[in-house]
């Protein structure tokens, strides 16, 4: 099993750690406890990957457990309404994908504001989205996909990692731009998305090159 490449570089996903502080922690003694940090995305996904990696740099830096959390759901919504609510001492961190910044445009109710209710740290990671496709589908290249997506309009699905993800919101942005009609799929996680891709119950699926370079280079 496997996925055939068709275009690197769709977009740009910016991973951005993030935590509610109430004051800069200048306590030479900190952290005295273990932190945790929120991952609004199931596990699996670059995001998560992402978390653990800083995570176990986190722990091997303070000597403290760091803890991840995952929290997926509504959009990522869920996962950053907890860390929103939860007490801003600086032992609760959350890594925020580009739904950050999407949601409260697309939402009508969002219960928390994205710029005054959390402080920035730093930018965590930042990678390039690709179209992965089932080697069954007969495209090689992004020519190719819109050749062929105009040839059966309405009849070729594509996955992401849920309604408002980067993932479906380039695919919709993709047949926009090409005059083309594709099928959205929404799954919990880029992870969950690519098996469906690999077995061949989907064609394609917009997502973060995490889950699905092992099966690109295979």
């Amino acid at each position: 099993m496997h996925s055939s490449l068709t275009i690197s570089g769709v977009a740009l996903v910016l991973f951005a750690l993030c935590a509610q502080i109430a004051s800069a922690q200048t306590d030479a003694t900190y952290p005295t406890k273990p932190i945790r940090i929120i991952v609004p995305f199931a596990p699996g996904g670059g995001t998560d990957l992402t978390a653990r990696l800083v995570g176990q740099r986190l722990a091997e830096r303070f000597g403290q457990p760091v803890i991840i959390d995952n929290r997926s759901g509504a959009g990522t919504m869920l996962g950053t309404e907890l860390a929103q609510k939860s007490a801003p001492d600086g032992y609760t961190l959350m890594i925020a994908s580009a739904s950050h910044a999407i949601n409260p445009t697309l939402y009508r109710k969002v219960n928390y504001d994205p710029i005054r209710d959390f402080s920035p740290i730093t930018l965590a990671i930042s990678f390039p989205f690709v179209i992965a496709a089932h080697p069954a589908v007969p495209i090689r290249n992004v020519k190719d996909l819109i050749v062929y997506a105009k040839a059966n309009p309405g009849r070729i699905s594509y996955a992401s990692a849920g309604n408002a993800s980067l993932g479906h919101l380039a695919g919709e942005l993709f047949t926009m731009m090409t005059g083309t009609r594709l099928n959205h799929v929404p799954y919990k996680s880029s992870a969950l998305a690519v098996i469906d891709v690999l077995s061949g119950r989907i064609e394609l699926q917009w997502g973060s090159i995490s889950p699905t370079l092992p099966h690109i280079r295979s």
